[in-house]
């Protein structure tokens, strides 16, 4: 292919986002930073990075409009290769509970705008992008230390023994993390690719029709992250292939 795929990394207004970009364009991407969300829904691929708290995250999306832009993208899983990097893996989900406000107005109904506040099960969440069911918790301090911070082992699970995200992986290999909270028990299980053991066991790859996200941060992972960034742009390519068919 003549030209390479542009893939929009989103900027949330949280942090340094040229580590991906970096890392994207070794794997032979033209990597964008924006907040448009105009930007967003005409990209051939999008990568929402990990940086800053779940709330903080999904409110300045829902805010920015950047919130819509993706699920628009997104197309029920069978639209424009999205990838969640560590916190983006997290927005994908239902709810989370991280930097939730005490003082934020919340209600009693689980379903609503992304971003707006609500209490069930005696907490406080925040409304994600609620386009993979499940909850982002924060991982229990009993015996280990967290965050959890360093290189830890990343175990296929059977939904990754196809994952096109995955393809050419090292079963059991390291990959780099730093994070406290993790995806919880109630995530579907047939939409988690890998799973890593720190404290409890939580997904740490997902994947349901071009939607993928990792726990993990890929573009700080050496050889095995640049594998799985060369996938995605792959995955993005062939995504570009069909929809000139």
């Amino acid at each position: 292919m003549a030209d390479k795929p542009s893939i929009v990394i989103v900027d949330y207004h949280k942090g340094n986002l040229s580590s991906v970009a970096r890392g994207l364009a070794r794997a032979g991407a033209e990597a964008v930073v924006s907040d448009d969300p105009d930007r967003i829904r005409a990209a051939d691929g999008i990568v929402l990075p990990g940086v800053g708290s779940f709330y903080d995250a999904i409110a300045f999306m829902h805010e920015s409009g950047q919130d819509q832009a993706v699920i628009d993208a997104l197309a029920d899983g069978a639209g424009t290769p999205f990838l969640g990097i560590c916190l983006g893996l997290q927005l994908l989900f239902e709810r989370g509970d991280e930097g939730v406000p005490a003082d934020a107005p919340a209600d009693s109904a689980p379903a609503g705008a992304p971003g707006a506040v609500f209490e069930a099960e005696g907490k406080r969440w925040a409304r994600g992008l609620g386009l993979l069911k499940g909850s982002c918790t924060i991982l229990p301090a009993d015996r280990l230390k967290i965050p959890h911070v360093g290189w830890d082992q990343v175990h296929l699970a059977p939904a990754g023994l196809s994952c096109p995200l995955l393809k050419g992986f090292d079963e059991g290999a390291n990959l780099y993390f730093t994070h406290s909270y993790a995806l919880d028990e109630d995530v579907d299980a047939r939409v988690v690719a890998a799973r890593t053991f720190y404290a409890r066991a939580f997904g740490s790859v997902v994947w349901h029709g071009n939607i993928y996200g990792c726990q993990f941060h890929p573009e700080k992972s050496s050889a095995h992250g640049h594998q799985i960034l060369e996938n995605f742009v792959r995955i993005v390519e062939a995504h570009m292939k069909e929809a000139r068919a």
